[in-house]
Formats: C-alpha cells, structure tokens, sequence
C-alpha cells in the first residue's frame, strides 16, 4: 500500500494570520521593531529559531521561540484554517495510502490543530520539530514517519509547498509531488520539483493515477 506524506502549513492549513501575529507580539515584547510580515512569510517552513536569526536575533534566539509558542498557542485555532480541498484530499488519499504528516512546526500543537479541524484521526504519525534533531531539508523527520510506519521508501511521496519539502524527500529517496502556495515562489519550486500541482488535491489525484 502506498503511503503518503503530507507538509502542513501551505500544503493542508494555512496558518499566515497566526504566525505573522506570534511575531509581531515577539518582537514587541523584547522591544524590538518587528519584522515586516514579508520578511516573515518568505521564512515560513523553517524551524522557529532558524526564523528568527534570519530576521535579526542573535542572542537568546530560544526565549523568543518559547515566547511565540505560548501565544501561538493560544490563537492559532482561531485563527488557521484547512485549505480549500484539504479535507478532500486526506479523505481520498485515505483510500489508497497510508497517511503522515511531516512538518517544521511543533508537533503538539500539529496534534492540537488537527484534531481541532477532525482530521488527525486519518494520519498514522505525525513528526514536528520536537521529533527530530535536524528538521526538513534534511531528510530525517520522512525517514523517522517512515520507520515509525514501517513503511518502504519505494512506495512513499511526499507533498508539499515549499523547496524543503522537495529537498527532504529526495535526499530520503522517496517521490514527491508539490504543491502551489504563497509561501515559496514557483521560480523555485520549478527548481525543487518535476510535478507541480494547483492545491494538495490535484497532488493526491496525481499520485492515485501513478
């Protein structure tokens, strides 16, 4: 049986408003002038200390990241939502593949949103940046989804929005399909990807017809 892993911001949520509003908070609650939401969106897929000393902050990097997890937290079901045809997607990937979900985000509030939308129930793991040591592009956090499913990287894809999706997976040696979003520009994506779809159903659609 094929197994199919799933990025999530971009590929299934999209949770812009939340984490462009956690870094606004961040940057005023240590005084310092915030990013513009530009600069953060383009940084969006990278783990959170990463984002935050590309956007300046060299000292304490980890207490800005727990400042953001705690307001994240609170806000971030209020104010994620599914993308348009993400429930369809997981429900027709759900016929023909085993389900994962592998994500820069934290993997506890993954959980929390997921089961928040009544979706988590389809996927068999999920891997967030706690999981793992080196996250996406590196291709640690698939091979760790596919070992916890004792999966074989033969029948695996990965679909997601942004280069470090496609990177992962090919350095994980499994296929992979992305998907169109605002986070990564599709410059670059023809650079990561062979196949591009529109949006994470038309990705499901493709890999069902492989």
């Amino acid at each position: 049986m094929r197994v199919i892993l799933f990025d999530l911001d971009g590929t299934l949520i999209d949770s812009t408003e939340a984490i462009l509003e956690g870094f606004r908070v961040v940057f005023k609650k240590f005084g310092k002038t915030p990013a513009s939401d530009d600069e953060v969106k383009k940084l969006i897929g990278l783990p959170l200390d990463i984002m935050f000393e590309n956007l300046g902050i060299k000292e304490g990097v980890w207490d800005y990241v727990n400042a953001y997890k705690e307001h994240y937290r609170k806000i971030s079901k209020q104010k994620t939502i599914l993308l348009p045809n993400a429930k369809e997607a997981i429900l027709k990937a759900k016929e023909f593949a085993r389900l994962g979900i592998v994500t820069t985000k934290t993997g506890l509030y993954s959980k929390e949103l997921l089961e928040h939308f009544g979706v988590m129930k389809y996927f068999e793991v999920l891997i967030g940046r706690e999981h793992v040591e080196n996250p996406k592009p590196h291709p640690e956090p698939i091979l760790k989804a596919l070992h916890q499913m004792n999966a074989n990287k033969e029948a695996a894809w990965m679909i997601g929005d942004t280069c470090l999706d496609m990177v992962s997976a090919k350095e994980a040696g499994i296929k992979y399909v992305g998907v169109e979003f605002k986070y990564e520009s599709q410059e670059n994506m023809r650079k990561c990807a062979e196949i591009i779809k529109p949006d994470v159903l038309k990705a499901v659609e493709y890999i069902f017809q492989c």
